[in-house]
Order: structure tokens, then C-alpha cells, then sequence
């Protein structure tokens, strides 16, 4: 060998094991770092996540669930090579998502850019910050009321396929009900257009959603899935990649359609910020007034005065409003009438309440309706506790923090356990009791603003939680007006499900019965 080529393959040596040792250091330090906090231990390349090794999708919640109370306010976990810190002290949570510093969301955010792009849920920066101010409009007091003529409808259609199962003395699993409900109200408020799912059948759309999200699941438990080029060339990577082309064709064809219509209306009326939006379905959308106003609709009247979103930037958004109001309102209704189901001295007090604004009538609910039914309120925030759509969600920190006496560098994760944060006894005596009246002014006015979270809390905090609450209340009390509901399973036997979503394992199973 000549001197020039041992002299060539010594830089190359040196140009592949000098980064190599840096990075290596850099890694050993920053393992010293975390680990000074509590948690699991972890092995080389994979970390913690050998507690997940041949566990179903329903025991990878109580894995989670045992590691946390564990190791109670704070502990870290190991995902491959990547350092995580978890939380659940509402003090601790402060720190974190309180002020407008950690503000950029965690690793596992990135398994979603493909479907979801740069929506709110994923974007940072001032990106995020255009967004979130051109979007809020659009969850106005008035438009939300436009919405309760979409929940009545679909809450009544929902009751009317509920009732042939009601007196038969079998229970029925309410969850497939309540989410085609769900899917018919989120695309005709969202999108503006009808998919009738209620009327049966499997609809395309909803089957490529459920898909992304057990596969999101699936890819971040598995670090050897996390980089693209492997994860593109196995099986999950191509039904993601299926799933993918279903879900945006769809969104997009939808957009498209809007776009065309609205273009028409402007032309007929002289660029009248009173547009009339005419649908494929046929329906009426109105600029201008609160009648049907499309969150799509709103968007792309938005932006024709702002102009600062691109096609694929309308598509984000929707797309992102389509998956977080979907199936977070799915599960709290299903989880809402589990526990009244429980609890039928509760449910007796909603039905009086229920009585008493409706006196027998079967008139649709209305904002002023939806108002009264503070009891009602009461029994979906405590469900949200016992039960948050999303019980857990991260953060990447922007500057070094102190939590619990240990210090977290720039650039680690945070994840936070909403589940574990509603179970503070110091604010939840009995935390695993069902008891609405936890929510009573007198009981929450000196409660700690981080010790309930369902909806996150801070600046990033979930813009449609009002849309959410008013959904869920005008769906479980269109059932309600109804039916007396009796669960089959108790609180024991009924699973938890951790996807994205905190689904019920198996779905909720109920007894009904009509009311006189």
C-alpha cells in the first residue's frame, strides 16, 4: 500500500471517527445529565422501550400508567438514543407550557407532518403564531352558534338508529354510533360538505384515519421505524403511504370544490362579502351571516383578504381540525356515558335538568339550551378528567429548566401526562371517584390553573375546546332526551385503549332503555 493511499484512508478515518467521537461524548454527557432522574432502566440502542416488547395496543397504556406512578411528579425515559423527561405535577407543567418559551412540540409530532403538514398542531414559530391569529376568528361565539343546527341534526339521527336497540335487555356498543355522528358533524362544520356516514356503510375517509393513527402509534414505540428511509420500505410504510393518498385526495378534492364555488358566488354578487357558497351537496354556506358557516368556507373567505395561505397550507389546517375534532369528541362522549351509565343518581339529576329545558319537547337544542345544562357541563369535565381525549402530549424545551431540583438541558423532551395530572390528590381528594361537583365554582376557584388539562393549557392550548364542549353536550343530551343508559362493564373491566386517542379497549357497551 503507498504512503499516499494509507495517508487517504487515514483522513477518511479521522473525517468518520472524529464526528463520531464527538457525538459519542456529547451523548455520554447528556446521559450523566438525565440520568440523575428517575426512571426505567435502559439498554444500549433501545432504551426503555423493552417494556413494550409484545404488548398489545391496550396494554401499552397501563405499561405507561405503572411506570408513572412509579415514579410519581417526574422521571425519564429512554426512546432508543433519545432522552425523554416526563411529567405530571401541575407545577411542573406550568413551567413548561405556561409561558410563551417551549413552545415547539416534541419528536414524536414529526410521524404526523406528512398527513398533517404544518397545521397548528405541528407548526412552531412565527408560522404557528400567523396561523393561530388568522384562524381564531373562526371559532367566534357566532359561528359556533351556526354549529348547533349540525349537532341537533346529527344528535337525532344518532338517537333514531339507537332506538331499535333499546329494551331488548342486550347491551350495544355505543362507540360506532358515536363516531359516524362524530364524522358527519366535524366534515359538515369543518369542510362544508355531507358524508353521511350515519346512513351506513364504511366510509373510506374515516378507515384511512383510523389507519395513520394506529400506525402513528405503532412507528413510535419502535425506534428502528423511526428513520423514513426504513420506515418507507416496510409494510406500515406503504399502508401509511396508501392511507396518506386517501386522506389528502379527499381533503383536497373537497377544497377545490369550495374554492370553485366560492369563485362563482363572488361573481354573481359583485364580490359581496355575503357570499353564498352552494356545496356539491346542495346546501347553502353564507358569508357574512352565522347561518352554516363552513370552517373551510371561513378559511378561504379569510384568506382571500389576507392571502396568507397557500392551497396546501388550507389543506393543513383542515386536515388538522378534521383529526383532532373527530375522534377526541368521539371518545368523551363514548367515556361520558360509560360513567353516567355508572352512576345512575347522576344521570337522574341530568335528566331532571334536561326536563326542565326542554318540557317534553323535541325541538333541537340551541346555544341558549346548550347554556343551561351546566350539570351536564360538570359531568363532561369530570369525564375529561377521569378520561382526557389526549392523556398524553410533549414538548421540545427552548431554554435549560429546573424540575424538582433536576436540571434539563436545551433540546430535551418533555411529555406530559395529562392522565396522571388530573390524579393529583393535593387537588382531587378520591381521585378515582366520578364527581361532577369537583367542577363547581366554589370547588375550582382555588384550584391550580394546570391541574386540569384536556384541552392543554397556556398559548398553545386547544382552539376548538369551546366547538368540542358544545358538540359533546348537544350529542349526550340528544341521547339523554331519549334514553335512560346502563353500562355492561364497571370502570375495573372496562380498558383503556392508548392510540393518540384514549379509546375505550373493546368499545363501551351499554344497556338502553326508552324514557316515558
Amino acid at each position: 500500500m503507498s504512503e499516499l493511499t494509507t495517508f487517504i484512508y487515514g483522513l477518511l478515518i479521522f473525517f468518520i471517527f472524529v464526528p463520531f467521537l464527538r457525538w459519542w461524548v456529547k451523548r455520554a454527557r447528556l446521559g450523566q445529565i438525565i440520568d440523575k432522574i428517575p426512571g426505567p432502566k435502559a439498554y444500549p440502542f433501545i432504551g426503555t422501550t423493552y417494556t413494550f416488547f409484545g404488548k398489545k395496543h391496550y396494554e401499552l397504556f397501563y405499561v405507561i400508567d405503572e411506570r408513572t406512578r412509579r415514579y410519581p411528579e417526574i422521571h425519564r425515559i429512554w426512546t432508543g438514543l433519545r432522552p425523554e423527561v416526563r411529567i405530571s405535577k401541575p407545577e411542573y407543567v406550568e413551567t413548561i407550557i405556561g409561558a410563551s418559551k417551549h413552545m415547539e412540540k416534541s419528536h414524536g409530532y414529526e410521524f404526523l407532518y406528512e398527513w398533517l403538514g404544518e397545521g397548528l398542531l405541528t407548526s412552531k414559530g412565527d408560522r404557528w403564531f400567523q396561523h393561530r391569529k388568522l384562524i381564531t376568528p373562526t371559532f367566534h361565539f357566532n359561528i359556533l352558534d351556526g354549529f348547533c343546527d349540525v349537532f341537533a341534526e346529527q344528535g337525532a339521527i344518532l338517537t333514531e338508529h339507537l332506538d331499535s336497540y333499546a329494551n331488548t335487555g342486550k347491551p350495544v356498543d355505543i362507540c360506532p354510533f358515536i363516531t359516524k355522528a362524530a364524522l358527519d358533524i366535524i366534515c359538515e362544520t369543518a369542510m362544508g360538505v355531507k358524508v353521511n356516514a350515519q346512513a351506513g356503510g364504511d366510509n373510506q375517509y374515516v378507515q384511512a384515519i383510523y389507519a395513520l393513527s394506529t400506525l402513528f402509534v405503532d412507528r413510535s414505540i419502535r425506534p428502528w421505524l423511526h428513520p423514513n428511509f426504513i420506515y418507507n420500505r416496510t409494510e406500515d410504510g406503504r399502508q401509511h403511504k396508501k392511507a396518506l393518498g386517501i386522506v389528502h385526495g379527499y381533503t383536497k378534492k373537497v377544497i377545490r370544490d369550495r374554492k370553485e364555488a366560492l369563485q362563482k358566488g363572488n361573481q354573481g354578487n359583485g364580490g359581496s362579502s355575503s357570499t353564498v357558497v352552494t356545496g356539491e351537496t346542495g346546501d347553502d354556506f353564507y358569508f357574512g351571516t352565522k347561518k352554516r358557516l363552513a370552517f373551510l368556507d371561513l378559511l378561504l373567505g379569510g384568506n382571500e383578504k389576507h392571502n396568507q395561505l397557500t392551497d396546501d397550507d388550507v389543506r393543513e389546517e383542515v386536515d388538522t381540525f378534521m383529526f383532532e375534532g373527530h375522534d377526541t369528541t368521539t371518545a368523551g362522549m363514548s367515556w361520558a356515558l360509560f360513567l353516567l351509565g355508572l352512576h345512575p343518581d347522576v344521570q337522574d339529576r341530568v335528566h331532571q335538568e334536561i326536563d326542565s329545558i326542554f318540557a317534553g319537547s323535541d325541538r333541537p337544542a340551541t346555544m341558549k339550551d346548550l347554556g343551561e345544562m351546566k350539570l351536564l357541563e360538570r359531568c363532561l369535565k369530570e369525564t375529561l378528567r377521569l378520561y382526557p381525549s389526549v392523556s398524553f402530549f410533549g414538548r421540545k424545551l427552548s431554554e435549560d429548566v429546573t424540575l424538582g431540583g433536576y436540571f434539563i438541558p436545551t433540546g430535551t423532551l418533555i411529555g406530559i401526562h395529562a392522565y396522571h395530572v388530573h390524579r393529583d390528590e393535593r387537588f382531587y381528594p378520591d381521585p378515582e371517584k366520578y364527581d361532577p361537583d369537583r367542577f363547581l365554582p366554589e370547588n375550582t376557584e382555588h384550584r391550580h390553573p394546570f391541574a386540569y388539562i384536556p384541552f392543554s393549557a397556556g398559548p398553545r392550548n386547544c382552539i376548538g375546546q369551546k366547538f368540542a364542549i358544545l358538540e359533546e353536550k348537544s350529542v349526550v343530551s340528544s341521547v339523554l332526551r331519549k334514553f335512560r343508559v346502563r353500562s355492561a362493564n364497571t370502570r375495573e373491566e372496562q380498558k383503556i385503549c392508548q392510540e393518540l386517542i384514549t379509546r375505550p379497549n373493546g368499545g363501551i357497551r351499554l344497556f338502553l332503555e326508552k324514557r316515558n
